[in-house]
């Protein structure tokens, strides 16, 4: 399996999800089902290099395009793709469906857009290299440093419980630099981990789950629809149920490396 060649998404990757939903255009009409029925097609948007995510080109589709020919089979329809790397690119596509939405109850998005019933709980976790005696944050030193996404949250975090932070700008340069012994420690998503284990299977990441207790460090995770009607939201609902009730969704991250977890 070959390596993600960028760009490199992680925590990235949901700030732009929520950049989607904030620049879409509220007043354009509603999606109804009895129009993607009629025209044979769901429609979604992904990037075209974003592996583990999605991917344009190469064997390997990604585990949100698998995901969404799955949400498309259950509503007897074709999946077709928009390929789209900016706002702008977001903003003139005219698609149906994002994946790995955040979905949270005190901050519904905006734009029209409308979240499925959640089918993962993502968030951010402490990678340690498989050699590493630590077992939690604590037991890393004063000059022990943790690899951190440049300007996120988790970063003002240890900052202000005076952990030693190293910024970096993509998730999966912070796992490089772990793996190469330029940081002792990484905040990042489980995702970001899971693909990087399942192609360096040699030397593996090891998770602690620093962050549980920390509600903003922690969400679920859910399909966003572009402007539905309440029938196209219900059934997208009852497909990911559908999906989630037979495994097909843990088959699918687990292809990625990635570990199914039940939203809270």
């Amino acid at each position: 399996m070959t390596r993600a060649l960028s760009p490199r998404y992680g925590l990235a990757r949901y700030a732009a999800s929520l950049a989607l939903l904030m620049l879409w255009n509220a007043s354009a009409d509603a999606r109804s089902l009895e129009t993607v029925i009629e025209r044979g097609a769901l429609t979604l948007c992904a990037s075209p290099n974003a592996l583990p995510f999605a991917s344009k080109n190469g064997p390997i589709p990604g585990f949100q395009v698998e995901l969404g020919e799955q949400i498309a089979r259950q509503l007897g329809v074709k999946l077709t793709r928009e390929w789209v790397v900016s706002a702008i690119q977001y903003r003139r596509a005219d698609c149906d469906l994002v994946l790995d939405v955040i979905a949270r109850k005190d901050t519904p998005p905006a734009g029209g857009v409308q979240v499925s019933r959640p089918y993962h709980r993502s968030g951010v976790v402490l990678a340690v290299r498989g050699d590493s005696p630590a077992s939690s944050l604590a037991n890393l030193g004063s000059d022990q440093r943790v690899g951190v996404p440049v300007g996120s949250l988790v970063s003002m975090t240890l900052a202000k419980g005076g952990a030693a932070t190293s910024p970096f700008v993509f998730e999966d340069d912070i796992v490089a630099a772990l793996a190469n012994r330029e940081i002792e420690a990484a905040a990042v998503t489980p995702m970001t981990v899971g693909w990087f284990n399942l192609q360096h299977a040699d030397k593996p990441l090891r998770l602690i789950p620093a962050f549980d207790n920390d509600q903003d460090l922690n969400w679920n995770i859910a399909a966003g629809l572009l402007r539905p009607d309440d029938k196209l939201r219900a059934r997208v609902d009852t497909a990911i149920e559908a999906l989630l009730a037979d495994g097909t969704i843990a088959r699918i991250y687990a292809r990625y490396g990635i570990e199914l977890r039940a939203p809270q």
